[in-house]
């Protein structure tokens, strides 16, 4: 988020039209209100149930510590990373 500079996760199977809608306000979920948002990092899933485990596991304590250390160095230098 633009906004707040927290990070959201999630899967969808349009991410185009997600994201969009997420900008728009358009979801009374967690990004109501925080956009606008910056797409820093996706992966793509074979399927909906590969999706939806590996979201559930990027939302734990060691899927957060995996994603802030894979993107550390990245975000650091684009000014985007905080702890």
């Amino acid at each position: 988020s633009k906004k707040d500079k927290r990070w959201y996760t999630g899967f969808t199977v349009d991410l185009r039209k997600r994201f969009k809608e997420h900008n728009e306000g358009k979801y009374t979920s967690w990004t109501k209100g925080r956009g606008p948002f910056n797409l820093i990092y996706y992966e793509v899933c074979k399927n909906k149930q590969d999706a939806k485990s590996r979201e559930i596991y990027l939302k734990t304590g060691m899927g957060k510590r995996y994603l802030k250390n894979r993107l550390k160095r990245f975000l650091a230098l684009t000014g985007c990373f905080q702890l």
